[in-house]
């Protein structure tokens, strides 16, 4: 029985508990709840434990109209454009960066180069890395062209010799590859666990802070691709972006989670070749299959990842089964929305898909969630059952609704404006849309009006 002297607390939302448990109910983390005494140095219970006197400030108070916040959140350009753009522009002095990403995506190739890009204009960086000898990315190095004068390469595990590495080189910009294998001599628990990477990460943060360097940190993940370590992890740190791709496909996405110096909500594309990644600036062309012909089950939306509008592919195969239970394969879209839009199609459009398999999927890998390709999938699952085809220069844009009415979507002109540089010439859209130069809209209130509008212009 435990004594009421001790509570158990966890370390990553400090929840206080009456026993030891493997996994923090309140905020899900395993192996963060540990034993704390409820008696401070006098015997007495639990309580405020700092002083209540005032301490000494670092800076004094201002007014805000006095703040200049262009002082400190100039952006320097890391010589990646693509990772510029996730950035808002770049780094800024003392900003912290974590990275995460599964393994192999190209997480370490793609810091390396921006390593080597900014090294080039004269300043020094210092890649540390936990996972890898000096050796092994050495040979990463030259694979990818990576040879400037002032990058400098260090592997270390250990938190004190990591910060004497800063100290002796003072760098501009330091990397760490990764967070989860540096420990701290200081603190207890295995290398990679919660308080030991909670310390490290602190740590660093506040020499960054204190130095005024650029600090970026590549993060492992979980098996459902969340950043590892404390939740805690991600409120420390300025920024943190997330490396997504396909193993079966060289298209890597670079998504902000997070960004205190710039948009919380953009996208950047790479390639993945055997130099290593190569920047994609116009990745529209990369989510459509440019056919020649029309092909029945297929409709074109634009999706905007961030604040990147993307002509975007749908895909749709309905086919007769004796199952009786018939199958409904999704990839690369939201699947209880899909469900949903599967029953609109089959009511709204007269088309038995209750006895039939349906496969819904998106071109290249893309995932795309948003209400907006409502109408593209009911487009392509309709054209798919009828075996009839959609217009090759026609986008469809708007979210449906169970009533099967067709609501408006945000940012709808640049989307249109996309639609148009690359070439589409009409578009399926909201009645309320207002018009757009160099596209004809189809306004349509209701998605019947829509497969009606398909019954007479097939494969035109």
């Amino acid at each position: 029985m435990a004594s009421k002297n001790v509570s158990y607390v966890c370390s990553a939302c400090n929840a206080t508990h009456q026993k030891w448990m493997g996994r923090c109910p309140r905020c899900g983390d395993f192996g963060t709840v540990s034993e704390k005494s409820l008696q401070g140095d006098g015997g007495s219970t639990v309580g405020v434990k700092s002083s209540m006197r005032g301490g000494v400030v670092t800076a004094a108070a201002r007014r805000v109209k006095d703040i200049d916040p262009e002082s400190r959140a100039t952006h320097i350009p890391t010589g990646i454009g693509e990772f510029d753009r996730v950035l808002g522009g770049g780094l800024v002095a003392g900003q912290t960066i974590l990275l995460s990403g599964e393994p192999g995506v190209g997480k370490s190739t793609l810091l390396l180069r921006a390593a080597h890009e900014y090294a080039k204009t004269g300043r020094t960086v210092l890649y540390i890395s936990g996972e890898e000898s000096s050796e092994q990315i050495s040979v990463r190095a030259k694979r990818i062209g990576v040879d400037a004068d002032t990058l400098l390469i260090a592997d270390e595990t250990d938190l004190g010799a990591v910060l004497a590495h800063i100290e002796a080189c003072n760098p501009d910009l330091v990397i760490v590859d990764s967070v989860q294998t540096i420990g701290s001599a200081d603190v207890d628990g295995r290398v990679g666990g919660v308080a030991q990477v909670l310390e490290v990460a602190t740590v660093l943060n506040r020499v960054a802070k204190t130095r005024r360097i650029n600090l970026q940190l590549v993060g492992q993940v979980t098996k459902t691709n969340d950043p590892a370590g404390p939740n805690a992890l991600l409120h420390l740190l300025d920024s943190c972006l997330v490396f997504e791709g396909d193993r079966n496909s060289g298209l890597r996405l670079l998504r902000t989670v997070k960004n205190r110096f710039g948009p919380a909500d953009e996208i950047a594309c790479f390639e993945q070749t055997e130099d290593g990644l190569r920047e994609v600036t116009d990745p529209s062309g990369l989510f459509s299959t440019g056919r020649d012909t029309p092909t029945p089950g297929v409709a074109v939306t634009v999706a905007l990842e961030g604040r990147r509008a993307l002509v975007t592919e749908i895909q749709a195969l309905v086919v007769s089964t004796n199952s009786p239970n018939p199958r409904r394969g999704i990839s690369g879209l939201d699947g209880p929305r899909c469900a949903m839009l599967v029953a609109i199609t089959e009511r709204h459009g007269g088309v038995r898909l209750y006895d039939k398999d349906s496969f819904l999927a998106t071109v290249a890998g893309i995932k795309v969630t948003e209400p907006s390709a409502d109408a593209a999938v009911c487009a392509a699952l309709y054209t798919a059952a009828r075996d009839i085809a959609a217009p090759l220069d026609t986008v469809f844009l708007g979210e449906v609704t169970l009533s099967g009415d067709i609501r408006r979507i945000q940012s709808i002109r640049q989307r249109l404006a996309e639609a148009v540089r690359l070439g589409y010439k009409r578009a399926f859209v909201p009645s309320d849309t207002e018009k757009v130069s160099g596209i004809t809209l189809i306004p349509v209130t209701h998605i019947r009006e829509l497969f009606s509008a398909l019954n007479q212009n097939a494969g035109t």
